[in-house]
Formats: C-alpha cells, sequence, structure tokens
C-alpha cells in the first residue's frame, strides 16, 4: 500500500468537515477548519489539532498534492489517507501517574518517558507524555535540585543584598530556579538592602553567577554562591526533569499506530515532582573514590 498510503494525511479534513455538517468542497486536508483553531481556547482547552499516524504517509500526499496528482476522486487513495490521520481532540482526558524514564527537548514538542513505581515494571514499555508544539501543555517540575545545575539561561528567585556596583554583599545560601509568568517584571534592585531578587543568569564561573535583571537602574549583579547553597526548583523546564522523579499528568492516550512506547500521551497538564537531593545524587561505583579523597 507504499504508494497508495503515500498519500496520507488529506481525506481526514473531508472526514472533518463531514462530522461537523460543513460540505466539503475540493479535497484538501489543508483547509480543514479545525487546523485553523488556536492552540488553547478563551476557556483554557487545549486544542492538539490533527495527528498522523504515520508522517510519511502524510508527507509524501502532501507532495502528491502539490503536483496535482490526488484530488480525491479515488477511494483507493483517500480511504488510507483518511485512516492515518487522527483527530487527538476526540481522544477521552485520562489522568495519569508513575515515574519519570527519560525526557527530552523543551515545553514546545518536548517528551517525557514515564512507568510504574513497581520495580517489576521497570523493563517495560514506558508511556511517553508528547508535549503540545505550541509550548503550550501547563508544566511544572518542583523540589529540590543540586546547585550546581544552576546554568546560563535560567531565571532564578532569592532573597540577597548587593552594593552600589551589583555584587552581593555575602554569598547566597538558598535559591528558586522559577519560570516567571507572561509578562512579569520584576522589581527594580536597591542597593545596600536585603530584597526578593529575579533575574536570568547570563554567566556561569565557579560558583559566580553573573545576573540580569530588566527593571531599575541596577540591572547587572554579580552573585556568589555558597559551597553549600541549596537550591530549589518551581518553573517549567524539561533539562531539570531526571529518572525517578514523580510524575502526574492529564492527557489523551493513543495507542494505536504511529504511538510510542505503551502509547503516547498528548498532555495537557503535567506535575514533576523531583526526588530528595540523596536519592538524586548517583550511587559510587564499588571501589571509587569520593570528589577529595585521598
Amino acid at each position: 500500500m507504499s504508494r497508495l498510503c503515500s498519500c496520507a494525511a488529506v481525506l481526514g479534513a473531508a472526514l472533518f468537515a463531514a462530522g461537523s455538517g460543513v460540505e466539503a468542497s475540493p479535497f484538501n486536508p489543508y483547509a480543514a477548519d479545525e487546523e485553523a483553531l488556536p492552540p488553547i481556547a478563551a476557556d483554557g482547552t487545549i486544542h492538539w489539532g490533527t495527528f498522523y499516524k504515520s508522517p510519511e504517509l502524510q508527507q509524501a500526499y502532501q507532495r502528491l498534492w502539490n503536483l496535482g496528482a490526488c484530488r480525491g476522486s479515488n477511494k483507493a487513495i483517500t480511504v488510507p489517507v483518511a485512516e492515518n490521520k487522527l483527530v487527538i481532540d476526540r481522544l477521552p482526558e485520562a489522568d495519569f501517574k508513575g515515574v519519570v524514564r527519560a525526557a527530552s527537548g523543551h515545553l514546545a514538542g518536548g517528551m517525557l518517558a514515564f512507568g510504574e513505581a513497581d520495580a517489576a515494571a521497570v523493563n517495560a514499555e514506558p508511556l511517553v507524555a508528547q508535549f503540545h508544539p505550541a509550548g503550550v501543555t501547563r508544566f511544572t517540575v518542583s523540589g529540590p535540585v543540586p546547585a550546581s545545575m544552576l546554568a546560563s539561561g535560567m531565571v532564578i528567585r532569592l532573597r540577597a543584598e548587593v552594593d552600589a556596583r551589583g555584587r552581593s554583599t555575602a554569598a547566597i545560601k538558598a535559591f528558586e530556579i522559577v519560570t516567571p509568568p507572561p509578562g512579569f517584571t520584576p522589581d527594580e534592585v536597591r542597593p545596600e538592602r536585603v530584597e526578593t531578587i529575579v533575574g536570568t543568569v547570563t554567566a556561569i564561573r565557579k560558583n559566580v553567577a553573573s545576573v540580569r535583571v530588566d527593571a531599575g537602574k541596577l540591572r547587572r549583579l554579580t552573585l556568589t554562591m555558597a559551597e553549600d547553597a541549596v537550591a530549589t526548583v518551581d518553573a517549567a523546564r524539561l533539562d531539570l526533569v531526571g529518572p525517578g522523579d514523580a510524575i502526574e499528568a492529564k492527557g489523551r492516550l493513543w495507542t494505536g499506530e504511529g504511538s510510542m512506547g505503551a502509547g503516547t500521551v498528548f498532555v495537557s497538564d503535567v506535575l514533576v515532582t523531583k526526588r530528595s537531593l540523596d536519592e538524586q545524587r548517583p550511587a559510587a561505583a564499588p571501589g571509587a573514590r569520593t570528589v577529595g579523597a585521598r
């Protein structure tokens, strides 16, 4: 069915039109009404649109459509094309819980594999949480992380005092890695006062962080971190998710053709809770020396 099914992903638009009572004129899946909907509705509902079980099939059909070779008159072509298209929003939403196996990517289009916490299920295929490509999946990871995870581009929040040149007057012992809401404007930083500072890390050199604050006159800070600094995270960053973290999610499960692992969950809401710092530390190999040991 390679040649016929290479006409992939098009009739779904016609089926959508038929299902909604709209008369479909020339067969063109790329003009489907559902594709024009915004990724998130006014009531907060996330709109997923279309998933192609075989992306290769869809791409091949698109090439044929653009060449004028497929115009919807041959059912031997349009039927497999229709069956290749899945309208995600028609899948029921369900709740999921488990333990993270792996994570990759970013909020827009990233993925997170997770399975059951039971040790007996470790080797079982995981579910794969697929984040919305428009970055509208509501996602938070919270809990303790090693202070060494601080990196350029992260936004931090802390209580500290800086001098007139923007240098911390004492080593920073605690800070949070956060994701500010859209439109957030931080308070200006005033010298010689202990205040809440929210800024973006622009560079890290050993234990010294350069931080940019987008408000006020004092916008470039130099913060020295204590060796035993404690970090916590309350952010939408997949790069801070690790194996063993707990996950709670809400999404639409697809286990048919084109799904990944035990099934793809198109997630609208994801909450990841970090393990304790002791649990996050990798176990030392037998006979291995710890850092600083003699």
